[in-house]
């Protein structure tokens, strides 16, 4: 009887140690998967905040050359309208 005793102990405490043991080793590989998860998260958002940085440089560069070419535009219709002036004062003559 004590034999019976003795190993009901001995496999109720190792039941506890290898429990114990893969609920640690569990917990590491999920910090693990948290880490990697985590890492690819920060990876993705410094590319879009990339992606978005460079949208705004084009979008400022699309803005300067639209009000160079507005500007420009103005001076063709200046000058136009100075020609037409110039074409009546021919034709009045």
């Amino acid at each position: 009887m004590e034999y019976t005793v003795i190993i009901s102990i001995v496999a109720a405490v190792s039941g506890i140690i290898l429990g114990w043991m893969g609920r640690t080793r569990t917990l590491k590989q999920d910090v693990a998967q948290e880490a990697s998860a985590d890492g690819m998260l920060r990876a993705d958002v410094g590319y879009i905040k990339h992606g978005i940085d460079d949208v705004r440089s084009e979008q400022r560069q699309q803005g300067k050359k639209f009000d160079l070419l507005s500007e420009r535009v103005t001076r063709v219709e200046e000058s136009a309208k100075q020609a037409h002036k110039r074409l009546d004062d021919l034709q009045i003559k």
